[in-house]
Order: structure tokens, then C-alpha cells, then sequence
């Protein structure tokens, strides 16, 4: 007998509502100029993890895009909670959505809609971890970088192309360097296990800050410029994300990545962050 799945609820229009009400109108500039801007964020036990250091991102998008957030932080933050307790999810994703709005002309932004969404979350599994991923490389940069908007036309339509690969994700990259993921950063693990993340043109991923902090405790840890040629020569590399934590990344587009294999260090910052994460938890409850 197949489980019955929960019924989800999402917030919209000033109101939680069951997720399959959840509509925006077709006038919102969201879907008329794909304008807008979002953040999302891990729950676990109930807690949102380092709930701080994304809202502080989502203001910031929404500074960035001449959006105006309808709501005080401490007033974001009883939302959020309040459709963490009527979800009642173990483990999730939360997805904060800022619109344009209903925009007359189709091209005014005006008041913005908020929207959040939560929903289940499978973290990757030990097999993806210990075998890694093959990624391919794409030349593009994001506009407007440390503004996380909804458009991700580019990594979309790059899906066919990365799966007839047979690779799991598109890293960007311009005149020979590289930037980030659609979704994730990037780093690498030098012969001498400095670790390494793009400093420019990439979105300023929580995530990404985590890792910087705790491959600092027991390596030499910096931003800077990363070259395909540096990713050639790098002894590991791996990506970073909410969802995904850490995954070594064992192959770009022909080159394999050290061993091809994924890395003692790489390994040793995944099991760090799975610790700091706890931490977190136990901090919050």
C-alpha cells in the first residue's frame, strides 16, 4: 500500500494556504519578465539552519533588484516559523520568493508578492559521495552576481546538453575562468591542499562561507581567480550548496581531477560541515 503524501502548505498573499491554492496572477512580473529575486534554506527538527546569514542575503538580493521585502525581519522570520509548525517536515527545503508584482504594464514592478514554499528534502547519498561527479563547463556569467534571481534561463536550458554528457552539472566560466554552478560554488584543492573558491562574479553562498570558515582551521583557505588551466592542476575539487552540502567533483569536461577520485580533503570538510550543522541544531533547540 503506497504512503499517503502530506499535505504541503505555502505562504501567498499574506496567508498560509494548502500548496495546491498557491497561485500568482498572470499580470505578476514574475512570469511576465521572469523578474524577481529568492533565497531557500534548510530545516531540520523544525530549525531553520543559519536562518540569519540567508535573510541577510535575501535583503540584500531584494536591494540589489530595487525590491522592496513587505515585511520586518523579526515579522519574515514569525512567517517562516509559522509554516514550519503547520508542515511539520523532519527534514526541508524553504524557498522565499520575492516578485515584482502585479504589475499593469507589464514592465512597472510595484508592490511585490511574497511567496515561501516548503517542501521534503533528500540530501545526497553516500554513493554520490564516494564516487563523485563529472561536470562540464560553459561560458557564461551571471548578471548581476550576488543577487540570487529567479532567472536561471541559462542553466535550464543547458540540462539536455550537461545529461547527453553524462555529466550532473555546468560549472560557468569566461575567457578561461571559472565562476560557479547555477546552483552551487565552486572550489579546488591545490597540490599543497590550499583550498580555493572564486572571489568574483560568483553569488556569496552560505554554504560557500561555511566551508571557507572550516577549511581555515586546518588548511590554508582563500578566495582568488581559478583558471581551467588551475583546475588541471588542482589535486581535488568539489562543489557547495544548501541541498547538496559538499560533492568532490572528480571530472571537468575531459579532465580528470587528481586520481579521479574524491579527495581526503574534500572528504574531511564534508564530515566538518555535517558537524557544524549539528551544532547549529543543538544551539537553536
Amino acid at each position: 500500500m503506497q504512503a499517503t503524501k502530506p499535505q504541503l502548505f505555502a505562504y501567498i498573499h499574506k496567508e498560509i494556504l494548502p500548496l495546491q491554492h498557491a497561485f500568482l496572477h498572470v499580470s505578476d512580473l514574475a512570469i511576465q519578465r521572469g523578474y524577481g529575486v529568492f533565497d531557500f534554506f534548510k530545516v531540520q527538527q523544525g530549525q531553520p539552519l543559519f536562518l540569519n546569514d540567508y535573510l541577510d542575503r535575501f535583503y540584500e538580493s531584494a536591494r540589489l533588484m530595487e525590491l522592496q521585502v513587505p515585511f520586518s525581519r523579526e515579522e519574515l522570520v514569525n512567517i517562516i516559523f509559522k509554516l514550519i509548525e503547520v508542515n511539520k517536515l523532519e527534514v526541508s527545503g524553504m524557498k522565499m520568493i520575492l516578485t515584482g508584482g502585479y504589475s499593469s504594464n507589464g514592465y512597472d514592478p510595484v508592490e511585490p508578492n511574497l511567496i515561501m514554499i516548503q517542501q521534503p528534502l533528500v540530501l545526497p547519498g553516500q554513493e554520490l559521495i564516494d564516487k563523485g561527479i563529472r561536470i562540464i563547463t560553459h561560458n557564461y556569467v551571471r548578471e548581476i552576481p550576488h543577487a540570487k534571481t529567479i532567472n536561471y534561463s541559462i542553466g535550464i536550458r543547458l540540462i539536455n546538453q550537461i545529461r547527453q554528457r553524462g555529466a550532473a552539472d555546468v560549472l560557468y566560466q569566461l575567457g578561461g575562468v571559472v565562476t560557479e554552478f547555477p546552483r552551487c560554488n565552486f572550489f579546488i584543492v591545490k597540490q599543497d591542499d590550499t583550498v580555493v573558491t572564486p572571489a568574483d562574479n560568483v553569488l556569496l553562498g552560505i554554504t560557500r562561507k561555511n566551508v571557507l570558515k572550516l577549511a581555515g582551521r586546518n588548511y590554508k583557505a582563500k578566495t582568488g581567480t581559478i583558471t581551467l588551466d588551475d583546475i588541471v592542476q588542482a589535486k581535488e575539487a568539489f562543489l557547495t550548496s544548501t541541498t547538496k552540502r559538499i560533492l568532490p567533483v572528480v571530472q571537468v569536461n575531459e579532465t580528470v581531477i587528481g586520481n579521479g577520485k574524491p579527495g581526503s580533503v574534500t572528504l574531511s570538510l564534508l564530515k566538518d560541515l555535517i558537524t557544524l550543522e549539528e551544532e547549529q541544531l543543538a544551539v537553536e533547540q
